[in-house]
């Protein structure tokens, strides 16, 4: 490996740098190798960027934009301008341990690894937040929230999606795909679709249990409002990530499926933001027609024709015959 670019992508996070940003940042000069630190600012006004440059001006570099475009777009930022081999993708509210690091780069020497994840608990418990996810199909519903680890240090346990606050991604893979599908923004499901779309190329996404790194739950999203307008996007991205990745009969299971479940329910309950959901998904049909058909020229390059279904099998394939135990 010839080094490690680590992204930061910030939105209103000074008070999250006063309290993390140090003690990870002598993690990273322990590293046994080259590393850069870039901080994509998306358009903050809390004075975020004046505290980064006048405390670490000479150990970062600050990318800012002039306008807020929300995760994807940020973290392709500073995707973008690493040069590294690795690139770690980190959320301001995450504290590492001191050893993360010390053996979760050996899943790297898997010519097909995209990436990895180490475990995520609570600031102040050792409640596991996030871990590897097992892929569940209700319908046609992709289920992504049942989280699972294998208690083998020797094992490389697989999961359906690397957690964008803590992924460890090939940075060759990762440019190839082009980073995040930016029509998520500014938040939700990205980490998910992207991982998919790793999957289905014929790569594989670890979690990898010995590493572990605390978070603090809605550190990153507090300052956003409204109840009901993050109902929808994380309904509307959902959808998104469903359309993109089902095709022909599946697809209209799928359409049938969301029509019976989600929005004549909708309509009786008066939860309009499913409804507003799906009306997103029709007016953006072109431009997730193009990423379809984009992505459907890579595979081909990639000789792979992976549906979700043979990524799902494929996961409980690699896990069969091991202990797993389940998180509630």
């Amino acid at each position: 490996m010839d080094g490690l670019s680590i992204i930061l992508p910030n939105y209103n996070g000074k008070h999250l740098f006063e309290k993390y940003f140090e003690k990870n940042l002598e993690i990273f000069k322990s590293l046994k190798c080259k590393y850069e630190i870039i901080i994509v600012d998306d358009a903050s006004t809390d004075n975020s960027v004046s505290f980064l440059k006048k405390n670490y001006n000479d150990k970062i570099t600050i990318i800012e934009k002039k306008e807020n475009g929300g995760f994807s777009k940020t973290c392709n930022i500073g995707i973008h301008a690493s040069k590294f081999e690795i690139i770690f993708l980190l959320n301001t509210d995450v504290l590492l341990t001191p050893n993360y690091f010390q053996t979760i780069f050996k899943c790297f020497e898997k010519e097909d690894t995209f990436g990895v994840m180490g475990r995520i608990i609570g600031m102040n418990d050792d409640i596991i937040q996030d871990s590897a996810r097992l892929p569940i199909i209700s319908g046609k519903k992709i289920k992504p929230s049942h989280f699972f680890y294998i208690d083998d240090k020797d094992f490389l346990t697989p999961t359906l999606y690397l957690s964008g606050a803590i992924a460890l991604i090939d940075s060759k893979k990762l440019k190839e795909l082009k980073g995040f599908n930016e029509l998520f923004s500014p938040f939700y499901g990205e980490d998910f679709e992207l991982s998919l779309r790793a999957w289905r190329l014929g790569w594989k996404c670890y979690y990898h249990h010995e590493s572990v790194c605390k978070h603090e739950i809605s550190g990153s999203t507090k300052n956003y409002e409204k109840k009901y307008w993050i109902k929808n996007i994380y309904f509307r991205n959902k959808y998104f990530a469903h359309y993109l990745h089902y095709d022909g009969f599946d697809l209209f299971l799928w359409l049938i499926q969301i029509i019976i479940t989600d929005l004549i329910p909708s309509v009786f309950c008066f939860n309009r933001y499913k409804i507003k959901a799906y009306k997103s998904l029709i007016k953006k049909k072109i431009e997730l027609d193009k990423y379809k058909s984009d992505f459907r020229e890579l595979m081909a390059i990639h000789h792979s024709n992976k549906t979700v279904s043979d990524v799902f099998l494929e996961i409980r394939e690699m896990i069969k015959g091991q202990k797993i135990e389940t998180i509630n």
